[in-house]
């Protein structure tokens, strides 16, 4: 059968799933913890209980400033979205940032990477994205751009981190592809943009600082390059002949084999 066949595609996407455990199991867990935690907060506790959680890991200016450390890793233990409303915005959101964001973005940075650099590119983009716009805010308000009850407003979840995923999985794309994502990445935060005077809403100044955090990595050699690809299958060697990978090459180490190849096919 022919590999390019519709037909083919489900039994693909049935081998990715199988292999998905294998190929990123840190994200695997953490997307269980997120959808433990989804159902936790939205079923398991009371309404009054809840806002309580979820008030006390908002990463606000008064949050920040008497509990940081609990703000900053609490929020990034839920998501803000819905699962269930597929017809809504709110859908659209937890899907690009849950579903595409974590759950394949961070997935192929840690089969890429590996687990400490993916989960400090996903919690560098959270902390920086954060704190960045919580100076954003503060000179918002000394401004009056934005409304008082935004020191104390509600926000927390998993789209800083993921936003800067979606920035920095921009190379792993087909070359044509590529710019079309970039505009993708910095438009859709503004979708849904509140404008106060000069400024949109702060959700979405700290999804564009998110992604500008991502893109901005790129510039280091470690994120912009890929490893290479070592299932097997032909290649070509220095004098230009075909070469099939040895055991010795898919034993090549990550940091080796990274400044040896370009981007993967998606």
């Amino acid at each position: 059968m022919n590999s390019q066949s519709p037909w083919a595609r489900p039994g693909r996407l049935l081998r990715a799933a199988r292999a998905y455990p294998r190929r990123a199991p840190m994200t695997l867990v953490y997307m269980c913890l997120l959808l433990a935690g989804h159902a936790w907060i939205s079923h398991g506790l009371s309404a009054d209980r809840s806002a309580a959680v979820l008030g006390h890991v908002s990463t606000n200016l008064d949050n920040l400033q008497d509990h940081p450390l609990s703000a900053l890793l609490g929020s990034a233990l839920f998501f803000d979205g819905t699962l269930t409303d597929v017809a809504s915005t709110e859908f659209v959101g937890t899907f690009i940032t849950l579903w595409l964001g974590v759950c394949c973005f961070l997935a192929r940075a840690e089969h890429r990477w590996g687990k400490p650099r993916a989960a400090a590119v996903f919690l560098g983009g959270h902390v920086a994205a954060t704190l960045l716009t919580a100076a954003v805010i503060a000179v918002a308000l000394r401004n009056g751009w934005y409304p008082a009850d935004v020191r104390h407003a509600l926000d927390y979840g998993v789209s800083y981190g993921a936003q800067t995923l979606l920035a920095i999985g921009t190379p792993a794309l087909p070359r044509r592809a590529r710019l079309p994502w970039v505009l993708f990445v910095l438009a859709w935060p503004l979708g849904g943009a509140d404008w106060n005077g000069p400024l949109p809403d702060f959700t979405t100044v700290g999804h564009l600082i998110a992604a500008t955090v991502g893109f901005a990595l790129l510039a280091v050699p470690a994120f912009r390059r890929q490893p290479v690809r070592t299932t097997g299958l032909p290649s070509a060697t220095a004098d230009g002949g075909p070469h099939r990978a040895t055991a010795a090459d898919r034993m090549t180490p990550p940091a080796t084999t990274a400044a040896r190849q370009g981007p993967p096919a998606p």
